[in-house]
């Protein structure tokens, strides 16, 4: 299986934070900001060539419940409440005349059980009644259904159509700012920042690759600075750990050496398989 490039010291480089020790920073200008950006983006996709969206699904439909399920739970938890969910209710058509409580009780572990219910019931008899059963290819029409907005529509567009689009979520949203690529706090102004500063073909893959640094490296609490191959162009270098021992403590999934987060991974994924539900 193909591996990502390892990740390496902060020594290896010199951390944009520090670039200019003793001296007054200078401003950034936006054209040097948007080469920085796409730098790294290209030494993401180095560092994650297998990016790929972590919830498991099988087609168009699979796909938009896994990702109206995944809010406020992590996709590991959709994952391994998916395969019964979708054995009992495999189409739209199913999934509409579902009993509200026996979906409930099937989703319970993703949380926000009951909210969901309804929304994923609400979306099938949309799909059902106004799109033939078929989940459409358009953000006009997918943001139309109960419990989808822009970000679960461009989940299922860049992933299961191929149309090309920005996934803000708390990882991405937080990375691009840490990395000072927009200072906006609203998803769709962030969305609309990002998709100046690359090209409409990076769009998709740029989502995955910020989310897989987010959840694997750049953490919330504990950003593993000093494990990081990109501190060099990170000027936020230094709001985690620095340390390269102590910082490759930090690392999660399959940078360190952890299952991730699908039970059925792409092929040339190359950490293990997630457990399913109950097996540890």
């Amino acid at each position: 299986m193909k591996q990502g490039k390892p990740a390496k010291s902060a020594t290896s480089g010199k951390p944009a934070k520090a670039a200019a020790a003793g001296k007054p920073a200078k401003p950034e200008s936006h054209l040097a900001m948007v080469r920085r950006a796409r730098r790294i983006n290209r030494e993401l996709a180095e560092i994650y060539p297998y990016a790929h969206p972590e919830l498991d699904f099988r087609n168009p439909f699979e796909l938009l419940v896994a990702t109206v399920l995944s809010a406020q739970t992590t996709d590991l938890r959709v994952n391994q409440t998916t395969p019964a969910l979708f054995a009992a209710y495999p189409t739209p058509e199913d999934m509409a005349a579902a009993v509200p409580e026996e979906l409930e009780e099937l989703i319970r572990p993703t949380g926000f059980f009951r909210a969901k219910a309804k929304s994923l019931i609400g979306l099938s008899a949309s799909l059902r009644d106004n799109f033939g059963g078929e989940v459409p290819g358009r953000l006009a029409d997918l943001v139309t259904l109960p419990g989808v907005g822009r970000k679960t529509a461009n989940v299922v567009l860049g992933n299961a159509f191929g149309v090309p689009g920005i996934t803000v979520d708390t990882h991405f949203g937080r990375l691009v700012r840490r990395w000072k690529w927009t200072e906006q706090e609203d998803p769709e102004k962030v969305e609309a920042e990002i998709a100046a500063i690359f090209p409409k073909s990076e769009w998709t893959m740029l989502s995955h690759r910020v989310v897989f640094h987010g959840r694997r490296i750049c953490h919330a609490r504990k950003p593993a600075c000093g494990a990081c191959p990109i501190a060099p162009l990170c000027p936020s270098y230094g709001e985690g750990e620095t340390d390269p021992e102590k910082a490759r403590k930090l690392l999660k999934y399959e940078m360190g050496g952890q299952p991730g987060q699908r039970l059925s991974p792409p092929p040339d994924y190359p950490g293990r398989p997630a457990p399913p539900l109950g097996a540890g």
